[in-house]
C-alpha cells in the first residue's frame, strides 16, 4: 500500500528545522541530564566498579531501546546500511563511557569534565584523515591552545598530577571517533538505528566484561545506576533533537554550560572546588572550542555560498 502525499515513510528521518533558539533551550536542557548523569557516576563509583556501573546504565539504555528492536514495531530500526560503522561506533561510545566513569572514581568533576571537552580538538584532527576535511592555520592554533589547557589542568610531572588523568582524555578521543563515525553515517541511517545499534554492542560488551568485577549491588546501587541510564540516555536524545533546529557551530558554545552544573554539583554532592589551574585550563579548553566553533560556521557559510547558483546576468 502505498503511502499518501501527506505521510512520510517510517525509515525517514524528520526535516530538519531553523530553529536555533529551540536548539540552544534543547542543548541547555540536556546538559542538566548529561551533568546529573556524571555526578550520579562519580557517587556510585565509591561502591561499585566502573565496569558494573557502565553494564547498568547500558542495561536501561538497552531497555529502552527495545520498541526499536521488534520488528513489528513502527520503530523498528535494526535493518542497516553501514554494519560495521554502526557496531565500531558503539564500541567507540562504550569506551568513552567506562573511561570517563573510571576517571571520576579518582578525579574531581570538574576537572574531569573540563579535560573531556577536548574531544572537538580531536574531532579537528581525525577529520582530516577520515572525513577529507582541510584544516587551517588557525584551527590548528585553536587546537594548540585547547591541548595547553588540557596540560595545565593535568600539570604532568607535578605532585597534583594524578594518572587517572588519562582517563578522560582517552575517554574525549573515543568520543571524538564516536562523531566522526556519526558524521560519516549521516544521512544514510536513523538516529533510531544509531542509537538501538549503540545500546545492543555496549552492552553485549559489557555483559563479557562484568562478570570478573562483579559487585553485589544493593537496591539503593541499582537505583541510582538506574537514574545513570536514564539520565545519560535523556540527554543524548535531546542533544540529538536540538541537532534538528540548529548547526553544531551555533550550539558548541551552549555545550560548554554543563561545566558549570558538574561544578556545582561537585561542589553540592562532593564538597570540591576547582582549583585556579583547573579553572584557567578550562577557559583554554573552553576557548579554543569556541573558536574552532566559529571557524565552523565560517567554512559552513562559505561552503553554502559556493553550492548557490550564480545570479543571471
Amino acid at each position: 500500500m502505498e503511502n499518501s502525499g501527506n505521510e512520510k515513510p517510517a525509515n525517514v528521518a524528520p526535516a530538519r528545522a531553523d530553529r536555533p533558539l529551540r536548539g540552544i533551550a534543547l542543548l541547555l536542557l540536556s546538559s542538566i541530564f548529561l551533568g546529573t548523569s556524571d555526578a550520579t557516576s562519580k557517587y556510585l563509583s565509591a561502591t561499585l566498579p566502573s565496569i558494573e556501573i557502565a553494564w547498568i546504565r547500558f542495561l536501561v539504555f538497552l531497555v529502552i531501546m527495545i520498541p526499536a528492536m521488534v520488528p513489528a514495531s513502527p520503530l523498528f530500526a535494526l535493518q542497516t546500511k553501514r554494519p560495521v560503522l554502526q557496531i565500531t561506533r558503539g564500541m567507540a561510545l562504550l569506551g568513552s563511557s567506562l573511561l570517563f566513569i573510571s576517571g571520576l572514581r579518582f578525579l574531581p568533576i570538574a576537572e574531569a569534565s573540563a579535560t573531556s571537552f577536548v574531544s572537538p580538538l580531536f574531532v579537528t584532527a581525525l577529520s582530516i584523515f577520515f572525513l577529507g576535511e582541510k584544516v587551517g592555520l588557525r584551527r590548528w592554533l585553536a587546537t594548540a591552545v585547547g591541548l595547553m589547557g588540557v596540560l595545565v589542568v593535568l600539570r604532568p610531572g607535578t605532585g597534583a598530577f594524578h594518572p587517572a588523568a588519562f582517563f578522560p582524555v582517552v575517554s574525549a578521543f573515543a568520543w571524538a571517533c564516536c562523531l566522526i563515525l556519526t558524521r560519516k553515517m549521516s544521512g544514510q541511517e536513523r538516529t533510531m538505528v544509531t542509537m538501538a545499534y549503540a545500546s545492543i554492542v555496549g552492552f553485549a560488551i559489557l555483559c563479557m566484561l562484568v562478570p570478573f568485577v562483579w559487585v553485589v549491588p544493593t537496591w539503593h546501587d541499582l537505583l541510582f545506576g538506574t537514574i545513570i541510564g536514564l539520565t545519560s540516555t535523556a540527554g543524548q536524545w535531546i542533544v540529538v533533537l536540538a541537532f534538528r533546529y540548529a548547526d553544531a557551530s551555533v550550539l558548541a558554545p551552549f555545550s560548554y554550560i554543563q561545566l558549570l552544573w558538574v561544578t556545582l554539583l561537585g561542589f553540592l554532592i562532593f564538597g570540591e572546588v576547582p582549583d585556579i589551574w583547573t579553572v584557567v585550563g578550562a577557559g583554554f579548553i573552553v576557548a579554543s572550542g569556541l573558536y574552532t566553533a566559529h571557524r565552523e560556521r565560517v567554512r559552513h557559510s562559505k561552503l553554502v555560498a559556493l553550492a548557490e547558483p550564480s545570479p543571471n546576468p
